[in-house]
């Protein structure tokens, strides 16, 4: 960011009342494709880490009331990992600033059967349309990086839990291993796109994805700012070294 009135879209410097609709327009063309997106983003990957985020929350097994929102979160993915893994008493809102994206995860929800308990909102991160303490959990999958002001994200995180409730971000990340770091940005900036374009007809969408990714905070950095959004006993784990993480904080 340059200034109080711009803000990066991939490396491009853009006014930040245009981001949303340049995310929105990115997310418009991949909707149909998304697990697809995140295949070619991680090799494949993302599914395991998901599991590992859906592991560190635990859903409670039996009928005890617990309600997750999962932002960003439009196709349902990390929803319907929750449901299969929770007990009765879990439901899940799904809030997504992109309706072609709520639009996919609508019809997977009936496919499964999950229908009536998952419910599907159109919302932007940082002012979520919930009141005060409304939940349990609070998620996001690959979805803040592409935040406008990440700050208001998280505050209007901590605002939406009970006290309580805990907050867990999975995202892509800084690989801090040698070597690593080199053969993961080769392969991102000249394979990612290209192939991106071969599947889907247009790569400027993976181009953004892959260059958004460089532009998020490092693990650290972005574990102070969770603090400075009011969460406790904030932490992280790094993922496949480095290349996701999956942060963590509770709302006390």
């Amino acid at each position: 960011m340059t200034d109080s009135k711009t803000t990066h879209f991939g490396f491009k410097t853009v006014a930040e009342d245009d981001k949303a609709g340049l995310v929105h327009n990115v997310f418009e063309q991949v909707a149909s494709r998304y697990d697809l997106m995140n295949d070619l983003m991680s090799g494949g990957l993302h599914r395991a880490w998901k599991q590992v985020m859906i592991d560190m929350l635990n859903p409670p097994r039996t009928s005890r009331p617990f309600h997750l929102i999962d932002v960003a979160g439009g196709t349902g993915d990390i929803a319907f990992r929750f449901l299969e893994r929770g007990g009765e008493g879990c439901a899940v809102t799904v809030c997504d600033i992109n309706e072609h994206m709520l639009m996919v995860g609508q019809d997977r929800a009936e496919a499964k059967a999950f229908a009536d308990k998952c419910e599907f909102a159109c919302g932007d991160a940082e002012k979520l349309p919930f009141p005060d303490n409304s939940f349990d959990a609070y998620t996001i999958a690959f979805g803040i990086r592409n935040v406008t002001r990440i700050d208001k994200a998280l505050a209007d995180a901590r605002r939406v839990l009970k006290p309580g409730g805990r907050f867990l971000c999975l995202e892509f990340s800084q690989v801090p291993v040698p070597f690593l770091d080199k053969i993961y940005d080769r392969y991102s900036f000249a394979a990612i796109p290209k192939i991106g374009k071969w599947v889907t007809g247009d790569g400027d969408p993976y181009q953004y994805l892959v260059e958004s990714i460089r532009r998020f905070p490092d693990q650290e950095t972005f574990k102070r700012m969770i603090e400075e959004a009011g969460f406790a006993r904030t932490s992280y784990r790094n993922l496949t070294g480095g290349i996701a993480a999956i942060h963590s904080g509770w709302r006390l």
